[in-house]
């Protein structure tokens, strides 16, 4: 099985989840990323099972409402039963890193307001240990030196994501051969920069299960 057939593969088991676990007329939490572009092609058959969507960027939303299923903004909702989405790397506690397509921020918001977070992906994002993706990390425009010099301090070797501007209209900073030892103690410390909207370490609210 190729890496296209084993997205198709894991997309098609999240929505027959859904079709099985989101009550009737429930909003779905929905990321973002090739693998959850198979996702939300599997949705096609489910649309009047669903109330809506939230979306987690611009690309998603476009997707979602090219087969019909209405976006929802989040704060016209209380609480999100499922949320799926895909991940550069995953380890075995199901701790992530997310950002490789620039939606981390609001990614991070949606994974917080869901009571289950499903994981897709393929074979080639599970590792033992976070950090071989280099790590995304958002942050204001203004602050890109000044959190460049203190992530080289930390010993990674940031990179600004040239000609890329996110959702948000921030910059993004890909991090390479940043150690992580401990990816809840470094999501924190990284995320009490100045200027850092988030980083895309995903390890205080891990994901629930992994298809």
């Amino acid at each position: 099985m190729n890496q296209n057939e084993q997205k198709q593969a894991v997309a098609q088991a999240a929505a027959d989840y859904v079709a099985k676990n989101l009550p009737r007329g429930a909003v779905l939490g929905v990321g973002s990323g090739s693998t959850v572009h198979f996702f939300i092609d599997a949705l096609a058959p489910l649309r009047a099972h669903l109330g809506g969507a939230v979306a987690s960027s611009e690309a998603a939303r476009h997707w979602l409402e090219a087969i019909g299923v209405p976006v929802v903004d989040l704060n016209h909702v209380d609480r999100l039963a499922i949320y799926v989405d895909g991940a550069d790397e995953i380890d075995p506690q199901l701790r992530m890193i997310k950002g490789g397509g620039g939606a981390l921020t609001r990614e991070k918001i949606v994974a917080a307001a869901s009571d289950v977070f499903v994981c897709i992906a393929d074979d080639s994002k599970r590792v033992e240990r976070l950090g071989r993706f280099p790590l995304p990390i958002e942050v204001i425009p203004m602050a890109a030196r000044q959190i460049t010099c203190q992530l080289a301090a930390l010993g990674g070797e940031p990179h600004l994501r040239e000609g890329f501007v996110t959702d948000n209209g921030n910059l993004i900073l890909d991090v390479c051969n940043l150690t992580i030892d401990d990816p809840v103690a470094m999501e924190s410390a990284l995320n009490q920069i100045p200027g850092v909207v988030t980083c895309g370490l995903f390890a205080l609210r891990p994901a629930d299960m992994l298809v």
